[in-house]
């Protein structure tokens, strides 16, 4: 049995949030912030800061309303650390296009946290698969150019007729190759655990320790784990939270039930997280949420107040 498999088996026995503390070695740490003057390590101090994605404007995106330029300038306006420049809104990959949105953050001291690519590594046929490599690949790249160390990718679907094992075993293969791509150029890949065959904790933490790079981590959305019979989202969050990097924000589960924030930036704070609290707005009307516009400011109000109340920063 490999060690990938006995992991798993390990992780039902005793629970992935069991798992998760065990992983950190932490034993009764602060509930909330902490420094140097409460006594506390600086190796345990954690750097909760806050970020939006681009897609949180998609529609004005989208439909021209708003420039990937504008976006950097709504970062200043809402005093964010850092975006996350979804690359489906680039208006072109050229270098000079890439170098301009680069100069831009800088003059205006906003920090690029990553970037995130559609890229879904799970395929049947091998010569797509060798496609999804290629774009990640170009994906580095303008990652890179941008000067940020960080992009998002998918595992995805599975297809019809394929087992789990096989699915995981296509997603590993693919970030190990990638990760060899990436790691010259100091760019982490973070594995979203989205929908599909990455939505559960369990999944995630084998591919990124079959992996086996520094280069491969988790890019932790919050949202999406579905619960099982023996682990609740909060509990795969919080067996995930020491290999993440970036992790995205919403307020609500995929099925539309309320996050309990404060609870998860508790655990974010106990596994001692430095990383950006990067917020992905969805602005859904069908259940009552208002647009970007209006709703967005409102949500980065509540997750500063956290990062504030939870971080050492």
């Amino acid at each position: 049995m490999n060690k990938a498999i006995q992991r798993r088996q390990f992780m039902k026995t005793v629970g992935v949030g069991v798992l998760a503390g065990a992983s950190m070695g932490i034993v009764a740490p602060p509930a909330e912030a902490a420094s140097a003057e409460d006594g506390m390590e600086p190796s345990k101090m954690p750097r909760l800061l806050l970020g939006c994605c681009a897609y949180s404007y998609r529609q004005e995106l989208t439909h021209g309303a708003m420039t990937m330029e504008d976006f950097i300038g709504k970062a200043v306006e809402l005093r964010l650390d850092a975006v996350d420049m979804t690359v489906y809104y680039l208006k072109s990959t050229d270098p000079e296009y890439l170098e301009s949105l680069r100069y831009l953050a800088y003059k205006n001291a906003v920090v690029f946290s990553g970037t995130a690519c559609g890229s879904s590594l799970v395929q049947a046929d091998a010569t797509k698969r060798v496609g999804v490599l290629a774009d990640i690949k170009k994906w580095i790249d303008v990652t890179d150019r941008l000067g940020a160390s960080h992009l998002r990718i998918f595992a995805g679907k599975l297809p019809e007729g394929a087992s789990m094992q096989e699915a995981t075993t296509w997603t590993v293969e693919g970030m190990k190759a990638a990760c060899d791509y990436a790691a010259p150029k100091g760019i982490v890949l973070g594995l979203e655990d989205h929908s599909g065959v990455s939505q559960s904790a369990d999944v995630c933490l084998e591919i990124i320790h079959r992996v086996d790079s520094p280069y491969a981590r988790i890019n932790l959305d919050i949202t999406h784990f579905i619960p099982s019979a023996t682990q609740d989202p909060y509990a795969q969050i919080a067996a995930c939270i020491p290999y993440a990097t970036v992790s995205h924000i919403r307020d609500r589960f995929d099925d539309g039930t309320p996050i309990d924030m404060g609870r998860v930036w508790k655990m974010y704070a106990q596994a001692s997280y430095r990383g950006y609290m990067s917020i992905e707005y969805e602005g859904n009307a069908r259940i009552g949420e208002e647009p970007a516009a209006t709703g967005l400011p409102k949500l980065v109000a509540k997750v500063r107040e956290l990062c504030q109340k939870y971080s050492s920063i």
